[in-house]
């Protein structure tokens, strides 16, 4: 029987994992709906592609100034402005579509705008999360994020579509801004959360680079984590497949638009079993194990998808996909933000986020020049072998993870509630 997760004991976490829910149904409603909507404005499926670049190139430029900014100032203020950005973009896509002036250059534009803002919020969101639970809580608490996404995953594209047939494409935009008062209202009854922060604070250019090297260098002598983002870019590169899926669905399968529908959801489900699995335990052991076994079994589940023609069967393989990725981003997240002071924790993920990000983007390109040149099925199935053959390459190269426990010193000490 299911009971209630161990982090859910803390206030201040559940308030925020409450409005991180209503957010990201919020945010994946709109992301669903900008594609449609670009799909309207043109007919170049290139225009599409354009906003993954746009978004990727704000997270390199932003990503190690986003973790330096959170590791020098107040996340939960930081949070608050980067939430209040993302409402203000949301709200002028709305303004735009509704008084019909709205360009392809708008969309770009404001997309580069909320990018920039994720660049800086994600290090904040992710860093704070041990300043809310003590460390044997924090697989449940990493769980119940992923949940929160994966439930924004599934709910986000079935609603962005009822509101774009029933009521219009500008009111998906604006129940986005009012998603995001869900995340700014917790933060404000919250209160202040404290945390370690860089004694460089005001020291100038300087003494900013000095910190972004310390670390880059923090992390590469940390042979866990470096190991972990390693695992986390490459499995991602191989078998990010997802922009196959409807070329699969249509022309392999050949079935139609809800049969595609729920293969598209059919990874976010298996997730958010997992995640709900997951949220129930602490103090999870032999956490290097489980992290390259997630990853071998996400691999396993891509080939099985790739060589099936069965409909089930492919639907059952993502589910799994699913469900391995899941594991696999609770476990790094835990590892990572326990082996990292808090005082380094936004320096780190703000890296950590330039990996996670260009193993997917990077990967939906090989992917499609794979498919290209040989078909969709060899993509899928190449992927799925590629990414078991990097988890006996980290595994050989960094024993150290496949050690790993998950009761070893850490550099984190539990917050007080």
């Amino acid at each position: 029987m299911l009971r209630v997760p161990p982090a859910l004991k803390y206030r201040r976490f559940t308030l925020i994992w409450t409005g991180l829910i209503v957010s990201m149904i919020g945010s994946q409603m709109q992301q669903w709906a900008l594609f449609w909507h670009i799909s309207l404005l043109s007919k170049d499926p290139i225009a599409v592609s354009v906003v993954g670049g746009v978004r990727f190139v704000a997270v390199l430029a932003f990503s190690l100034i986003g973790g330096l900014v959170a590791d020098r100032y107040d996340r939960r203020r930081i949070l608050f402005i980067t939430q209040s950005t993302a409402t203000l973009v949301a709200l002028a896509l709305g303004a735009l579509t509704f008084t019909h002036v709205i360009q392809l250059w708008h969309i770009y534009v404001l997309t580069a705008i909320q990018a920039s803002a994720m660049a800086f919020d994600l290090p904040a969101r992710q860093s704070l999360v041990p300043n809310l639970v003590p460390r044997e809580d924090l697989p449940s608490a990493f769980s119940l994020q992923s949940i929160a996404f994966n439930t924004g995953a599934i709910a986000g594209p079935a609603l962005s579509g009822v509101v774009i047939g029933y009521l219009g494409q500008e009111y998906v935009y604006f129940i986005n801004a009012l998603s995001f008062l869900a995340v700014i209202l917790a933060l404000i009854i919250m209160g202040p959360v404290p945390q370690q922060q860089s004694a460089n604070i005001g020291k100038g250019l300087r003494a900013a680079l000095v910190d972004i090297r310390d670390g880059i260098r923090f992390i590469s002598s940390q042979p866990l984590i470096l190991s972990s983002m390693i695992l986390d870019f490459f499995a991602t590169f191989f078998s990010s497949a997802n922009t196959l899926l409807p070329w699969f669905t249509q022309n392999i399968l050949h079935v139609g638009e809800v049969a595609y529908g729920w293969l598209a959801s059919a990874q976010s489900i298996g997730a958010v079993a997992v995640g709900l699995i997951v949220s129930q335990f602490n103090n999870i052991r032999r956490q290097g194990q489980l992290l390259l076994g997630s990853v071998l079994v996400f691999g396993l589940a891509t080939i099985l998808f790739g060589v099936s023609r069965v409909y089930a069967l492919i639907f059952l393989a993502l589910v799994v996909a699913g469900a391995a990725d899941s594991v696999s981003t609770i476990i790094r997240n835990t590892i990572r933000n326990l082996q990292t002071p808090d005082s380094l924790r936004g320096r780190m993920t703000g890296i950590n986020q330039i990996f996670f990000m260009g193993g997917p983007q990077l990967g939906e390109i090989e992917a499609g020049a794979v498919a290209q040149g040989f078909g969709v099925p060899f993509a899928i199935v190449s992927g799925g072998v590629g990414t078991i053959l990097i988890v006996g390459l980290i595994a050989a190269r960094w024993p150290v993870l496949l050690r790993y426990n998950g009761d070893e010193p850490s550099a984190v000490a539990s917050p007080a509630d």
